[in-house]
């Protein structure tokens, strides 16, 4: 283990899973056993420990990031055999069962977006407060990285990813100031360039705290990096094939694309196609999902105080047919 993860393991573990209760709630109703359970995106152990003292008998725990993985691997070891950690993309959902013997489970969880754990490794370079080099991968692969598509990608494409996937209404000046400022090689190099190009927005409500102009840009970055809504498009009829017949799925998102796929997926799962009269070459399509929950269960106001990751966060939850 590096030195560094070592000497924050105590304050990785202490972080506290957003809308525990109503993962217990929703995905173990009245607290009923579930022999198998999936959580896609382990982190430092949260949920699954969770999910483990409320009534799961043994945990399947995916995560692509090994800093989590050995994280999660101390923080459960006291569940033993109950416990079964892959370092792993929760694409690879299939695959997982495959290699830990099991066919369909009782449930799965997947909470998307960046972790607390990730923003607070200042050398992962996910966050504008800690200087770091632009990287922002999940794991370190072949893929490009943050600084990668700052530096080299041309002007349209860059505008393009910050209105799409960051929703940045200023995309445009945005991508001028950083092509002006090139080479870009740190977190606080890019947030001080955006930061110039846009000053601070005032907060909405009083008393609000006012949001870093960087802050849609950074999410743009990370969400190209990784390919993030792709994964979640992939992942989601591999999750609903994986359940057994009464099984669910939770889906906890964190920003309106994110949510917006998980919606319409939902949604055209339990969504029966009846071909009309007449009309017999139009494919039929039975719902495979009923919905748990017709709008998204969000953080109660206590939560959001006390967890400020709580505040934007959705979760959405079907059950297999």
């Amino acid at each position: 283990m590096r030195p560094r993860l070592a000497g924050n393991l105590k304050r990785f573990m202490s972080h506290v899973p957003v809308l525990l209760n109503e993962v217990l709630m929703h995905l173990l109703p009245a607290g009923g056993r579930a022999e198998r359970v999936v959580d896609g995106t382990l982190g430092a152990g949260g949920h699954t420990s969770a999910m483990l003292e409320h009534g799961a008998a043994r945990v399947l725990g995916l995560d692509v990031d090994p800093q989590a993985v050995a994280i999660a691997s101390q923080a459960l070891a006291r569940y033993g055999e109950r416990v079964i950690i892959q370092q792993r993309s929760y694409t690879q959902l299939p695959a997982a069962l495959s290699d830990t013997g099991w066919d369909l489970v009782d449930a799965v969880l997947l909470d998307l977006g960046v972790s607390s754990m990730q923003l607070d490794t200042p050398e992962r370079g996910f966050a504008f407060r800690h200087e770091a080099p632009l990287d922002m991968r999940f794991v370190a692969d072949s893929r490009p990285t943050a600084a990668d598509i700052v530096n080299q990608w041309e002007a349209h494409a860059l505008t393009d990813i910050l209105y799409r996937y960051g929703e940045e209404p200023q995309a445009r000046l945005i991508t001028k100031a950083i092509i002006r400022h090139r080479p870009i090689a740190t977190t606080t190099h890019l947030a001080a360039v955006v930061e110039q190009a846009l000053p601070f927005r005032p907060a909405r409500k009083p008393g609000a705290k006012a949001v870093h102009p960087a802050t849609r840009t950074f999410q743009a970055l990370r969400i190209a990096v990784n390919d993030e809504l792709k994964a979640i498009a992939d992942v989601i009829p591999l999750a609903i094939a994986s359940l057994r017949s009464g099984g669910r799925l939770g889906i906890i998102s964190f920003h309106s694309l994110e949510d917006r796929i998980v919606k319409d997926a939902f949604r055209e799962a339990s969504t029966e196609v009846v071909p009309p009269p007449g009309m017999a070459s139009l494919p039929a399509r039975s719902a495979t999902v009923r919905l748990i929950t017709r709008k998204p269960v969000e953080a109660s106001a206590d939560e959001a105080l006390a967890n400020p990751r709580a505040r934007s966060a959705k979760l959405r939850v079907v059950e297999k047919r």
